[in-house]
């Protein structure tokens, strides 16, 4: 194998191959590549490596600089040094307190010694070799006179610097495959970068003043300043957002090309069901609605998604729309992603439609199938209802006949293919609304969701109490429970969140519900009813805890994150979540959420497992912060766009390297998407631009 591979590429390079060329290299397994056995190329698939242009189009994460370099006897202790020396002897030994084989080179130059020590690297013995000269860098210690370098990168001075003494791209790494190595192979195959078709088509690249991807790369990978890193990290950004542009765009000119059903807005009726209500709408309530009202009677399918902070009222303006539809004679699907929502919506649904002649069904997979038949035979007769479910509204011989609005809550929760098939039960495609209690940052929501008209409620109900949010140390761990017990002795009730549901060897030390509940039932909360709730209890054993606690047969719930969303129990005033750094800000933000329902001032206590800094950084926003969408922006700037309230959980990451705070690019790229558009339709023009669209279309969920 190997050697049919060093064949083509010493033909590719005296330019005389004709048996391999542009795809049929870039294609080829890495285990082609010299250097790149086996278990090598095992460990470069958990990093998604598996073809020459899997490495080629791999990106490092940042830059180390070690251009400047100085002398042994000018070393800045503590910091990183880069130093050319002689090297005067080399030796191996072995530690006899820490059991570790010891590398140990003795360096000099013309103003002095220093000492290089590597931990567990017998090998280099034979690399290093005394009486040449290097170039050394690497973090300098104080040891006994002279300086220490502690496992530093070297290179030998008369190669062509790759790794040390230049501007030195560092690349995700893994157990085994180091950036070093990395760097080593890209290096092998820097001529190849050239076959790379170039997915921006060239008046594109004209008119946004933006490098080709052969020199982008080129500038990514071997850097000679940090301003080419920056134009060609532009260049990059703009193909993805240019790419997924097209994607949400062509979506988006589909729909309002297809006819759909149309929904008359009665203002008169619209006017009368809001004066029914128990509670005055918020501004943004109105507002929405009334988006929401224009849609519908639109000839083609609303397609809106509607995000609503904390408290929001969301469900609220989902009723109003609902009841619009079965008004002009229509019916409704509303799917929530599992019973415990889905009964909850069904409640509210029946009881803020009690003075309407409209019915609300329930359908979930718990119930039994005489009952899901009788569901199905009644949603086929056509009559306007309001069909309440979970995934048992996916079943095929749930047929409405008349849908004209499908309504889907926590809808990320949902596969595409799991959205489509609901869709797709109307005779014409229904209208569809979106919902979302998990705050997506304008930016994401414009690229992930680019298709769907956004609305965003902010406002929170009057009458709501405040929630108070303190960030506690592990080592403080049970501050929070003498807080705690006094609400309890006012009558209120506690939410107490752990990560896990049992302990585990792997996340020592990382607070499982059983354990929990366990500690807290013969401590802190004693005389107190708990109980447990978590994701392996049976729909029906959820729904029986839930009611539990809504009706106070108990005053503390110890629970998983199955209470993320949707769980409205106005008398609980107390969040306590354990281990909060393991969650992500949005995550918390919602959990916080499920107190401060009531009238009264409610608390949340954020138990910080670790000392990481960051981790402090992130929990102090929370607790600084009570707006979602700020937190989510923060989020994204702290872990990325795949990490945020669940959007990517799997595949493929949506951007390796665009920065969706980058408002300016974003809409260069829109724009110039919507220009593309416009003149090629069908993304036929130009060829590496329609490949590529298939992997864009998968990762954004689309096709």
């Amino acid at each position: 194998m190997q050697g049919s591979y060093m064949s083509v590429r010493e033909d590719r390079m005296s330019g005389s191959d004709t048996r391999m060329r542009g795809a049929d290299m870039l294609a080829l397994d890495l285990l082609h590549i010299p250097g790149i056995g086996r278990e090598t190329a095992l460990r470069l698939q958990r990093l998604g490596l598996a073809t020459v242009r899997d490495l080629l189009l791999y990106l490092p994460r940042r830059y180390e600089d070690t251009r400047e370099r100085t002398t042994l006897a000018s070393v800045t202790y503590g910091s990183l040094n880069t130093v050319s020396v002689q090297i005067r002897s080399v030796a191996t030994r072995e530690s006899p307190r820490r059991r570790m084989v010891l590398t140990v080179a003795e360096l000099e130059d013309a103003t002095g010694d220093a000492e290089a020590v590597w931990f567990n690297q017998r090998y280099l013995e034979r690399q290093l070799r005394s009486g040449e000269t290097y170039v050394v860098s690497g973090k300098v210690e104080r040891g006994k006179g002279r300086p220490v370098f502690r496992n530093p990168q070297f290179e030998h001075e008369s190669a062509m610097q790759q790794h040390v003494g230049r501007i030195t791209p560092i690349y995700p790494e893994t157990e085994g495959i180091t950036s070093k190595f990395l760097r080593t192979k890209i290096g092998q195959l820097r001529s190849w970068i050239a076959e790379l078709p170039d997915v921006l088509p060239p008046t594109i690249r004209a008119e946004c003043a933006l490098l080709d991807l052969q020199e982008a790369l080129r500038r990514v990978h071997f850097p000679e300043s940090f301003s080419e890193i920056e134009e060609a990290r532009r260049r990059l950004a703009f193909e993805e957002l240019f790419c997924i542009g097209l994607v949400v765009e062509q979506a988006r000119r589909r729909r309002l090309a297809e006819s759909s059903i149309v929904i008359p807005y009665d203002v008169e009726y619209a006017r009368e069901r809001v004066a029914k209500l128990p509670f005055h709408l918020t501004d943004g309530q109105r507002i929405v609605t009334h988006e929401i009202f224009q849609d519908l009677e639109k000839s083609h399918a609303m397609n809106r998604l509607l995000q609503g902070d904390v408290g929001s009222g969301k469900t609220v303006v989902a009723m109003l729309a609902a009841s619009m539809t079965c008004h002009a004679g229509h019916q409704v699907a509303f799917m929530a992603p599992t019973e415990l929502l889905a009964r909850q919506h069904h409640a509210t649904l029946t009881t803020l439609l009690a003075d309407e002649d409209i019915p609300v069904r329930l359908l979930v997979g718990s119930m039994t199938d005489a009952a899901k038949r009788e569901v199905a035979e009644f949603v086929a007769t056509g009559i306007p209802t309001i069909i309440v479910g979970t995934h048992a509204l996916l079943e095929e011989r749930i047929q409405p006949s008349t849908l004209g609005l499908v309504i889907i809550d926590e809808q990320h929760r949902f596969g595409v293919e799991q959205r489509q098939s609901l869709r797709q039960k109307g005779v014409l495609p229904p209208n569809f609304l979106a919902m979302t209690a998990t705050p997506i940052p304008r930016s994401l929501a414009l690229t992930k969701y680019g298709d769907l008209d956004l609305s965003v409620l902010t406002e929170r109900p009057a009458k709501r109490g405040k929630v108070v949010t303190e960030v506690i140390r592990g080592s403080m761990h049970d501050a929070a429970f003498p807080a705690a017990r006094e609400q309890l002795a006012l009558g209120h009730q506690a939410f107490v969140i752990c990560p896990i549901i049992e302990e585990s060897e792997d996340l020592d030390g990382v607070m499982s519900v059983t354990t929990e509940m366990d500690r807290l039932s013969k401590g802190p909360f004693a005389d107190y009813r708990l109980g447990i709730l978590h994701g392996r209890l049976s729909g029906r054993e959820k729904d029986e805890v839930m009611e539990q606690f809504r009706e106070h047969q108990l005053d503390v719930l110890v629970t998983t994150s199955v209470v993320e969303v949707g769980v409205d129990v106005p008398n609980a005033t107390v969040m306590i979540i354990e281990s909060a750094d393991r969650f992500g800000l949005a995550q918390l933000h919602q959990f916080r959420g499920r107190v401060g329902r009531g009238t009264a001032t409610s608390y949340c206590y954020l138990i910080q497992e670790s000392a990481d800094e960051l981790a402090t950084q992130r929990l102090q926003a929370v607790a600084s912060t009570e707006s979602g969408f700020l937190l989510a922006e923060q989020d994204l700037r702290l872990r990325g766009h795949g990490e945020i309230g669940g959007l990517r959980q799997h595949g493929d990451s949506m951007f390796r390297i665009a920065d969706l705070l980058d408002a300016a690019l974003l809409h260069e790229a829109q724009q110039a998407a919507g220009k593309w558009l416009d003149e090629d339709p069908e993304l036929v023009a130009h060829g590496p631009l329609h490949e590529a669209m298939r992997a864009y279309q998968y990762i954004l969920d689309l096709d």
